[in-house]
């Protein structure tokens, strides 16, 4: 049998293939473009995750301030783990744009206010101070139980994170999980 031409397409084929594509181009070109930002108030999810990752960092930080105020005998043991809180709130703001960075050294508000939170313990109000346990012991056990909820939100959080974000939040959560066991966990104690 010999070899032959497959038939060609029909001018109409031709045309509604067209139309179709065209179609879709203008129903793609509706959509806004910016990818998925969820609840419509047009900023991107990863941005959105992170400023609330950095508010809950900010937030625990005030806690270890209020506490190391209360009970400044526990200032050697509350530091390090004060100082890895301080990195995560780092790490977690979102980067500025790559020609904004090499334009101007000033870093992003974000990165400067978790920079400005990462310092040194700040002078807390003193609404602080009322949630801090009198006790160090029980003070220690409610720093743990804030990182560990905060631990938990974090993991929970993984299931609607871009891939880079979720890599950084479960490293995080895996360092609150540590943290909290190591404020409830007796110093020096051999296991």
């Amino acid at each position: 049998m010999p070899w032959t031409l497959p038939p060609r397409p029909s001018r109409r084929s031709l045309l509604t293939g067209a139309a179709g594509a065209a179609g879709a181009a203008l129903l793609a070109g509706c959509t806004g473009g910016g990818g998925p930002s969820g609840d419509g108030t047009g900023i991107p999810l990863e941005r959105r995750m992170r400023e609330g990752a950095v508010r809950d960092s900010a937030r625990l930080l005030e806690r270890y301030d209020a506490t190391l105020a209360v009970h400044p005998g526990l200032a050697e043991r509350l530091a390090p783990l004060r100082a890895a809180v301080a990195a995560h709130s780092a790490a977690l703001a979102f980067p500025a744009p790559a020609a904004t960075r090499s334009a101007s050294p000033s870093p992003s508000p974000s990165a400067s206010a978790a920079a400005a939170a990462a310092a040194t313990p700040s002078g807390s109000t003193a609404a602080g101070h009322a949630d801090v346990p009198p006790k160090p012991a029980e003070a220690l056990s409610a720093l743990a139980d804030a990182e560990r909820s905060l631990s938990e939100a974090r993991t929970i959080a993984l299931a609607g994170a871009p891939g880079e974000l979720a890599r950084l939040l479960a490293s995080v959560a895996a360092c609150g999980a540590v943290h909290a066991y190591l404020l409830t966990s007796t110093p020096g104690a051999a296991s």
